[in-house]
């Protein structure tokens, strides 16, 4: 175990100085200048993170599902509690144009899945804050009766 811990530690300073190399790489080259060249590039870096962090859950997933079955039970809850939550919040979102945009509007399927991302992401917010609230909470009445 140890020395995965230092395979991940040393891939994740390698995929940081390379996630610094290209916006470094990007503000040199200009982001606009030969056609997006360094946009691009910095966009396929972050798909490749992207990627590269799916499949960690997964190894995570099944390691973690072969160490403790019940632990599969737990995530494919958890899972479909999120993906109920995002279902919800998609019904609610109104989708309503964008005002003052000055080019075409999106379609609608767009508008919607937006607000979508929007209201998760203010749910989200709302949560760590309570979370990060409640936490404080519970560690200074622990810390006074110990």
């Amino acid at each position: 175990m140890k020395n995965l811990s230092k395979i991940f530690t040393w891939l994740m300073i390698v995929l940081a100085v390379v996630g610094f190399a290209l916006v470094v790489w990007g503000y040199a080259a200009g982001w606009e200048k030969n056609n997006g060249l360094a946009s691009d590039a910095l966009l396929t870096f972050a798909y490749i993170m992207v990627g590269i962090a799916i499949l960690a859950i997964l190894a995570g997933v099944v390691i973690g599902g072969m160490n403790d079955p019940k632990s599969l039970v737990r995530l494919g809850i958890a899972v479909v509690a999120i993906a109920a939550l995002c279902f919800v919040v998609y019904l609610i979102a109104p989708g309503t144009p964008a005002k003052g945009l000055l080019i075409e509007q999106p379609g609608t399927g767009t508008l919607k899945l937006t607000d979508t991302v929007l209201y998760l992401a203010y749910l989200l917010a709302i949560a760590a804050v309570i979370a990060i609230a409640v936490g404080e909470v519970r560690m200074a009445i622990t810390n006074k009766k110990g």
